[in-house]
């Protein structure tokens, strides 16, 4: 029986739904009961709706777009053509006479405009969300900024020898004249350089009005923030002497900085916010930094439109990035400095990301040499049949060999201080194998065993040189989500887990004070967002699945920096996945 029927009086499920389940959760059932309970209706399809909004919103999307459920059900909601064939006849325009979106509290709100005139069917809460986004972009825009008469002569000490169209300029430029700026653009366009720039700039105007500025930066999460801070330094050897005191390098969490775990929005004390990885931000949090950044305040936005989303609901960076809210204040960076056009990673990016991209996919996958490495290629490509057990073994251990070298010694029981935990956490970071997956045999559970055996490792829950990733945020120990340590003999004596600390401190964690961690040679691409590696093993399983995405693979292949190695068992479902794009449906765009 489908999991709906309960919700109707029994005389009418069965002709109103059918007898094949659909892929709602009891949540949404429950949430679609909830609501008729409290208001009911006669109407079958506003229980259609409603569960169907509650179900868009644990996918991701901040709304129901009904003319896309109209057009393509199957495409919009995630399902298969059999399962959109149990929805009713002309659902969406039943919406027009929800008795749940009438009044100024009620759980649904439905809009309307020109742009979607059948409507968007929204959770209150994800409306609320998205209308506080639009306020706040609309009164940072109409805030007066002093522009200085010497800009240009400024942009060009900036930027010497460099052409007045140049984007790195132009984000300079139009971050410094407006209240809010988004800078996007792929890894290595050179986002971080562009923002210390104009650090560099604004400080200077501030010196010469007396004023100083207080400047807040932030990432999504602690290995966000840490790559930040590391790229705000390297780019800091390189400004102006003057202004170097004045930039700050320390980077928090967005749950940090925001004071998160409260429920007051507190507003914070700044001149200058910049925010990183601004991609993997949520509607909700979105809503929450904006209203903490004082309207007067720049707020700056960097990130790669292209990547995956927020894994919680929204897509608000790509969407005000394509969308006419931020039209001027959006300036996309395309010239990577980090590949050039021979690079087979630059390449291999490049062609996920172009629409229409499977015949040139099948190409390039066709010319990309086989193995897991090449002397004289950046990117390799395996299959299954040439990477078996033992193949693979000795694929990682070769990748992870200066790693193992410097951990043998405190395999033997030597203690390890706090330069060496660095420098093995440092020397682990260069390889790292991505996943698609979390089950299966090329998931992430099943490889970290793997590995685990590959490299002699694994004995006990806790074992040296066990790389763990926090996966929930600990205030009291001072770890947030996404952080990285590794089990090794502390200085005092026993099993500790190390993590950098910034400043090439390290601090050391009992092993039985961490219940959020989880064993971390292989990762989800999810969780890779923020990171860089020299060496990425890309593993897809041999079947489609819903998260193979364009994204998806963009995000992993875009992780690697020197050496890209993909495992792709079946070549057509590394093709049919770059032809997938992940839509969030939203009224931001």
């Amino acid at each position: 029986m489908n999991r709906l029927q309960h919700l109707l009086p029994s005389p009418t499920a069965d002709a109103v739904f059918g007898k094949a389940a659909t892929p709602l959760s009891s949540l949404d059932c429950a949430f679609a009961h909830f609501l008729n309970k409290q208001l009911p209706s006669d109407e079958p399809r506003h229980l259609w709706l409603a569960a169907l909004t509650s179900h868009q919103w644990t996918r991701g999307h901040a709304c129901l777009d009904l003319a896309l459920l109209h057009e393509l059900p199957a495409q919009v909601l995630g399902w298969t053509q059999e399962q959109a064939q149990q929805l009713p006849a002309q659902l969406a325009q039943a919406a027009s006479t929800l008795p749940w979106t009438h009044h100024e509290t009620s759980p649904l709100v439905l809009h309307t405009s020109t742009e979607h005139r059948q409507g968007l069917l929204y959770l209150r809460r994800a409306w609320r969300a998205e209308q506080s986004i639009r306020q706040s972009i609309a009164q940072r825009l109409a805030q007066p900024h002093t522009i200085a008469a010497d800009l240009q002569q400024q942009l060009d000490d900036l930027f010497p020898n460099v052409a007045s169209d140049d984007m790195q300029r132009k984000a300079c430029e139009v971050a410094a004249t407006q209240g809010m700026a988004l800078i996007t653009g792929g890894p290595g366009t050179g986002k971080t350089t562009t923002v210390v720039k104009l650090l560099a700039l604004l400080v200077r105007q501030a010196h010469a009005a007396g004023q100083h500025l207080r400047i807040h930066l932030a990432a999504p999460t602690g290995k966000a923030a840490a790559r930040l801070s590391e790229s705000i330094q390297n780019a800091l050897s390189n400004a102006l002497s003057a202004v170097q005191d004045n930039i700050p390098t320390h980077t928090q969490t967005l749950h940090r900085l925001l004071n998160s775990n409260s429920r007051r929005v507190e507003p914070l004390a700044s001149d200058v916010v910049v925010i990183d990885e601004a991609s993997m931000i949520d509607l909700e949090m979105m809503a929450r930094l904006m209203q903490s950044v004082d309207v007067k305040a720049r707020l700056i936005l960097l990130g790669d439109k292209d990547q995956l989303a927020s894994v919680e609901a929204g897509a608000v960076m790509a969407q005000l990035c394509g969308g006419s809210l931020l039209r001027e204040q959006t300036v996309t960076l395309t010239h990577s400095h980090r590949f050039d056009a021979q690079s087979g990673i630059g390449q291999w990016a490049k062609t996920v990301n172009a629409d229409h991209n499977a015949s040139a996919v099948n190409a390039l996958w066709d010319s990309t040499p086989q193995g897991f490495v090449s002397a004289t290629h950046n990117v390799t490509r395996i299959s299954a049949a040439q990477l078996h057990h033992s193949g693979f073994a000795q694929g990682v251990r070769q990748a992870w060999q200066p790693w193992l070298d410097q951990l043998a010694p405190h395999q033997q029981g030597q203690a390890c201080d706090n330069a060496q935990a660095l420098a093995l956490l440092q020397s682990f970071s260069h390889f790292c194998v991505l996943c698609a997956l979390r089950e299966g045999s090329f998931g992430v559970n099943q490889l970290n065993a793997q590995i685990a055996q590959a490299l002699h490792m694994g004995e006990g829950a806790w074992y040296v040189g066990r790389p763990v990733m926090v996966t929930r945020n600990n205030y009291a120990l001072d770890v947030m989500n996404g952080d990285i340590g590794m089990c090794l003999p502390s200085p005092q004596g026993g099993l500790r887990v190390a993590f950098a600390d910034g400043a090439n401190a390290v601090r050391w964690i009992n092993p039985s004070r961490l219940d959020s961690v989880e064993t971390v040679f292989a990762m989800t691409v999810h969780k890779s967002q923020g990171s860089e590696f020299r060496h990425v093993l890309l593993v897809l399983p041999p079947q489609d699945a819903p998260v193979l995405t364009r994204e998806l693979i963009y995000t992993g292949i875009t992780r690697a920096k020197e050496r890209l190695t993909l495992w792709a068992p079946r070549a057509e479902v590394l093709i049919r996945a770059c032809g997938a794009r992940v839509l969030r449906s939203g009224g931001l765009g």
